[in-house]
């Protein structure tokens, strides 16, 4: 895979005139060459349903006259710039039109509403699916020099057409169940994915292919056999936020697979003529990218004349020259992270954008500057020294006999909430060190840490905004001391605006406890980061992390702000280290206004970046095994002064620097 791909949008109505004309192969040349672009992804078929090529099987757009899609693939492959090959998949408008019975059904037996203006869904069940892999095998035989396929909207509702009613009752499943209906999805997206593999390999073994969902689901390894890569689509402006790509990175990395991250040019998100983020927002996005062990794409939408726009690629051209000096310390890549994060991600339940503990565990990570990855239940952990199960992750049987192993073998355990607890009842099957009395009946509660765990600025009872679990700690070190209020609100007896204020008295009960190999936190801590974002609670926990993890923890970062972000990625060929340092100052903006006569304008409010301001000087100590000949900045090859004790603990300088700073530590003879 290249490092700097361009995923060029190309969603084009019927209604539109002239579709192409402005195509230029020469001043298409130019424009990706100047951009430092070697790879983008070319438009066979859009929503719409329309193809941008000479097509038998569908319908070329009927404002287009002539094959597009050749031109601009001949043309990429005069100047080396690779070319993958879009084909939408769930959604296609005129196959729904010719085929209304091809729709994926509601319950209530609407298919789409015609007033409103958006693509349909189609049913993988229907002979659809015939229809799509047909576009694909006449793709792959017109343009065999494509450098993959790439399917859209891959996703299958629990449908009620007459394919799917009739295949449920021939499972034996009752469409009148919802969960029914839901098993019966997945079996049809299992079967889409079989097929469309089967013909892209029927023709090309070799070609690659990945199927796009918006996300690549923690624990769903059943369909990664018919994919060749994965590419993270994460806007952050378009409602993925800046923290969902490290989070997805951190998960993916840990799959085998080479991937890359996607984000756009646009402030909002696709479909956005005319829309652009600040260049520095782009900046900043691709360099988070390479710093996670990924490769870059930039999302564009090509206007309907053809014509690549000029100030899109003057950005794009900006941001793919600085990656292409820094590629060589980013390839071949894989994390040297000593802690990972154990999901609670199930498939079928929630998305790693929403589960709060997940996203709390990260952020609090991703500001405290401690490298970290996601795993899931069946992955090997052997490599790890700790593992932090966020909140609610239960244990099966087998779950709770890999982490006693994990224990046994060394390992570290941080758990908080309901984590460690079984499946099927209240009772923790690690050994905490506790009695455990069961949930509080008080929410909020309030808590008073220890003096080793405290917040520098708070050392009095701060509020916990959801409610614990009842522990006395019985053998180890308690967290700190739990204050109940005098009563819960309610309309019976409430106090003030908001919190009945605590007891003077402390409760009896512990924040939670340190206990040999195991760091415990009585209260859901990640998920009331997530909801509250509460500073001091966030240092509470940081610190009892910290002092669980020791001295001899792998990197200690002073002086660069919250706002920042740390990788440290190993390269075994090259027998060196690259550590990662970003810094950007995201803001909120915008937001939905009312305007004079009831219009309603904008969206919920977006997570921007505008400036770049310089971050630093960075002090860094790093505990290595390998013996350090020279850490250097890269590319510019500036070497810093360090010093590495007996220990292998390196320690060094980073001189300020703006947006992204690398720094590579070699070692071996």
């Amino acid at each position: 895979m290249r490092f700097r791909q361009v995923h060029l949008d190309f969603h084009t109505s019927p209604l539109i005139p002239g579709i192409g004309e402005k195509f230029n192969k020469k001043e298409w040349q130019r424009t990706l060459l100047d951009a430092a672009v070697d790879s983008i992804t070319l438009f066979a078929c859009c929503h719409h349903g329309y193809a941008y090529y000479n097509t038998k099987v569908g319908c070329r757009h009927p404002n287009l006259n002539f094959d597009l899609l050749r031109a601009q693939i001949d043309a990429c492959r005069e100047i080396g710039v690779k070319t993958p090959v879009y084909l939408t998949a769930g959604l296609n408008n005129y196959a729904s039109e010719l085929h209304p019975e091809w729709g994926e059904m509601e319950p209530s037996g609407k298919i789409y509403d015609p007033l409103f203006p958006h693509f349909h869904k189609m049913c993988f069940n229907s002979p659809y699916l015939d229809f799509l892999c047909d576009e694909i095998r006449e793709v792959l035989e017109l343009f065999p020099e494509a450098n993959g396929i790439f399917t859209d909207i891959v996703s299958q509702g629990p449908c009620c057409c007459q394919h799917c009613m009739k295949g449920m009752k021939e499972s034996g499943l009752d469409p009148l169940k919802e969960e029914d209906r839901r098993v019966y999805a997945k079996q049809v997206l299992l079967k889409y994915y079989r097929k469309t593999y089967e013909t892209v390999k029927s023709i090309n073994p070799d070609m690659p292919l990945f199927h796009n969902s918006g996300h690549v689901s923690i624990g769903s390894g059943e369909i990664l056999q018919y994919f060749s890569h994965l590419e993270l689509e994460s806007l952050p402006t378009g409602g993925w936020g800046y923290d969902h790509y490290p989070m997805s990175a951190a998960y993916v990395r840990n799959l085998n697979f080479e991937f890359l991250g996607m984000t756009g040019k646009f402030h909002t998100t696709w479909g956005e003529f005319g829309g652009f983020k600040h260049p520095n927002a782009l900046r900043y996005e691709c360099s988070a990218m390479i710093a996670n062990g990924s490769k870059c794409s930039i999302g564009d939408q090509l206007h309907p004349c053809g014509k690549l726009d000029s100030s899109t690629y003057d950005m794009i051209g900006s941001v793919y020259r600085e990656i292409r000096e820094k590629e060589a310390w980013c390839d071949h890549v894989e994390s040297a992270a000593e802690l990972a994060v154990l999901s609670g991600q199930t498939p079928g339940r929630s998305s790693a954008k929403t589960l709060p503990g997940d996203v709390g565990a990260s952020r609090i990570l991703l500001e405290a500057h401690i490298p970290f990855d996601i795993v899931d239940t069946e992955m090997d952990w052997s490599r790890y020294r700790f593992l932090l199960l966020p909140d609610e992750v239960r244990l099966s049987p087998a779950l709770a006999r890999k982490l006693n192993s994990f224990l046994e073998n060394g390992g570290r355990l941080i758990l908080s909430g309901t984590s460690g607890m079984a499946e099927d009842r209240e009772a923790f099957l690690v050994p905490l060190g506790v009695d455990h009395e069961g949930l509080s009946p008080y929410q909020p509660d309030y808590i008073e840490p220890a003096d080793p765990f405290a917040p520098e600025s708070v050392h009095t009872p701060f509020v916990m905004y959801m409610a614990s679990q009842r522990i006395r700690v019985n053998d180890g070190v308690s967290l700190g001391r739990v204050y109940d209020p005098y009563f819960n609100r309610t309309y019976g007896h409430f106090c003030s605006h908001q919190h009945t204020p605590f007891r003077p008295e402390p409760s009896g009960y512990d924040a939670g406890v340190m206990s040999g190999r195991i760091l415990y936190f009585a209260h859901p801590v990640f998920s009331i980061y997530r909801a509250y974002g509460a500073v001091i609670v966030k240092e509470f926990i940081v610190n009892a992390i910290r002092r669980f993890m020791g001295n001899g923890t792998r990197l200690s970062v002073s002086g660069l702000p919250s706002q920042g972000r740390v990788t440290l990625m190993r390269q075994r060929e090259e027998e060196r280290y690259v550590l990662h340092l970003l810094y950007a100052n995201t803001i909120l903006r915008g937001g939905e206004v009312t305007l004079d006569g009831g219009t309603r304008a904008g969206r919920s409010a977006l997570e921007v970046i505008e400036d770049l301001n310089p971050a630093g000087p960075v002090h860094i100590e790093l505990n290595l095994p390998e013996n350090i000949r020279s850490v250097r900045l890269v590319p510019e090859g500036t070497e810093l002064a360090f010093t590495q004790n007996p220990a292998g603990t390196a320690a060094f300088d980073v001189p300020a620097f703006t947006c992204h700073s690398m720094i590579e530590l070699s070692y071996g003879n």
